[in-house]
């Protein structure tokens, strides 16, 4: 009888030490942060990584994630400095720095995150223009990361890491002019760079005619290739422009053929006689 109530009481006394080890023991991963709550005031020590012992029924342990967090923001309806009606998305990075803040200072954080991380997205873009907003992306990030972590990283311990403009959504009417002015554009570069290239050919050209007046072979030269060039074509008729300059060449050789011509005497023709007769030099 005896033995069976010591028996008995010792498996009550194992069963009880088992039940203050399961209320006392308590285990923090990597990327937690421990915070314990003691009849409802927060201990100074923060619970680092591991196994932990607290005290039952007065202590309560919280476990914060120190991890990133990413949190996308709903597409906002804003309007630029410009007038110009846009519908922006973006994605919020952040972390928490102080586990007892985020604890104590602010009820439900990623929520709190998300409405500061919407109304700055509007308050951002209504002080920007549209060419900023679609030009310069690094701007308009920079300036939301500063407007939502200046109420959120001292007051509530977190901290954004980075923001970023997702998606800017613009109206059907802006998008065709836009396009508009795109082509524009393409067509004015378009029409300096072709003129810049036929005044850098008169130039070459001018230059290449100065050169053959030097040497006037060298438009014969430059007729015959031509020539050879438009005759690979096999086209079936060849117009070929006639120079000036090989009319003077054809009239020099035929004026230096009539001079000797010229300088020889008559020969006499006697009357009756059918024949001619040499006359004497």
């Amino acid at each position: 009888m005896g033995a069976a109530a010591g028996f008995v009481g010792l498996v009550v006394v194992v069963a009880v030490v088992v039940l203050l080890l399961s209320l006392s023991v308590r285990m923090v991963q990597q990327y937690q942060r421990g915070i314990v709550f003691r009849f409802g005031r927060v201990l100074d020590r923060i619970r680092e990584p591991g196994l932990h012992l607290i005290v039952p029924i007065a202590d309560r342990m919280v476990r914060v994630s120190m991890q990133t967090t990413v949190i996308g923001v709903p597409a906002q309806g804003a309007i630029t400095r410009d007038n110009v009606t846009l519908t922006v998305d973006a994605v919020v990075y952040y972390r928490v720095v102080d586990p007892v803040k985020a604890l104590v200072n602010v009820r439900d954080y990623p929520s709190a995150v998300l409405q500061v991380a919407q109304t700055a997205l509007r308050s951002v873009i209504g002080k920007a223009d549209l060419d900023t907003v679609l030009g310069d992306r690094d701007k308009v990030n920079a300036e939301l990361k500063t407007v939502i972590d200046a109420p959120t990283e001292k007051p509530w311990g977190l901290l954004i890491e980075r923001v970023e403009v997702k998606d800017v959504s613009l109206p059907e009417g802006m998008k065709r002019s836009m396009s508009r002015q795109a082509e524009a554009e393409r067509e004015r570069r378009a029409r300096v760079i072709a003129a810049d290239g036929e005044f850098q050919a008169s130039r070459r050209l001018a230059d290449a005619s100065r050169a053959m007046a030097d040497t006037p072979g060298a438009y014969q030269l430059r007729l015959l290739q031509t020539v050879v060039d438009v005759a690979a074509e096999k086209n079936s008729t060849l117009v070929m422009p006639f120079p000036v300059e090989l009319l003077r060449f054809f009239d020099e050789v035929a004026r230096g053929a009539r001079e000797p011509a010229a300088t020889e005497p008559a020969v006499p023709v006697v009357p009756g006689d059918g024949h001619r007769r040499e006359g004497h030099r």
